[in-house]
């Protein structure tokens, strides 16, 4: 290890009824306040959604309490190490769904598509099984990276992915869903056989487990996370990929050589945006 990577980073999920929301908000801040914890908890009455950076032993303490509440045993935690803390604050929310699709017919707690451990999809790709790879992230992650031949949606934010896959003919095929962390694939899959499909997965823990256990096999660019790193390699660390502060697009190295590239104020693509406008305007 790294003797600079100093900060623990978790991301966990799990779908568990909530109740007296107010109180476990007001808890939750007084703990992650104590250890000096920064990030971002959601909470919701289907569930917990958190990403939390600090001190390893604060942040191992912190989760140690969380997990001993019967409601939140046994929750997979993700783990990676930073050399600076990728938050700005510490926040936790009330919201109404841990992971916005607004179905709430919809119910990972109660009805729960298999999952697919991240050994077994790699075993299946090695193989050359034949199945559908579906992505449920956002158009730009999927163009940062994603699995080879994946499908993606072209979606702006999950709450699209309902009326996308309707557009899709997966009727008879096996199809493993995807996400980063495995929460956006907890809630498609169940959808996928809300619809009819009857061969449907999610891939457990999602693309970061599956970098944990499978490294970067069948697996192109890199993974969005959404904090300050920006962007993981299959081996878990920080790449170089960034975030325009301007208009916030994930810019790559070359975007970053370009002239037009001006670190906290414009990009490439901010300047050919502003451009268009500009003469559209002229044209009108």
């Amino acid at each position: 290890m790294n003797p600079e990577n100093n900060i623990l980073n978790i991301a966990a999920y799990k779908f568990t009824p909530l109740a007296d929301l107010p109180a476990l908000r007001e808890d939750l801040r007084a703990q992650c306040a104590a250890a000096g914890l920064k990030g971002t908890i959601l909470i919701a009455p289907e569930g917990i959604n958190l990403f939390l950076a600090g001190a390893p032993e604060k942040l191992e303490g912190f989760l140690a309490r969380l997990l001993a509440d019967a409601r939140f045993a046994g929750m997979p935690v993700k783990q990676s190490l930073s050399a600076e803390q990728p938050f700005n604050r510490m926040l936790v929310k009330i919201k109404r769904e841990i992971i916005t699709m607004r179905r709430p017919d919809i119910n990972p707690a109660t009805a729960p598509a298999p999952r697919l451990a991240p050994a077994t999809l790699k075993q299946w790709l090695d193989e050359g099984r034949e199945l559908v790879l579906l992505d449920t992230r956002n158009d730009f992650e999927v163009a940062l990276g994603t699995f080879d031949n994946a499908l993606g949606l072209d979606i702006t934010s999950f709450g699209d992915f309902p009326k996308a896959v309707e557009q899709l003919a997966l009727e008879g095929k096996t199809v493993v869903s995807f996400c980063t962390g495995g929460i956006r694939c907890e809630k498609a899959a169940p959808l996928l056989i809300a619809n009819g499909l009857t061969d449907v997965y999610q891939l457990d823990g999602g693309i970061l487990k599956y970098f944990e256990d499978c490294g970067g096999a069948h697996w192109r660019g890199e993974c969005f996370v959404f904090d300050k790193r920006v962007a993981l390699g299959p081996d878990l660390t920080e790449t170089r990929t960034t975030q325009c502060y301007a208009c916030q697009a994930v810019l790559t190295m070359a975007e970053q050589r370009s002239p037009d590239y001006v670190c906290g104020k414009q990009c490439p693509r901010c300047k050919d945006k502003a451009a268009k406008t500009a003469a559209a305007q002229r044209g009108a």
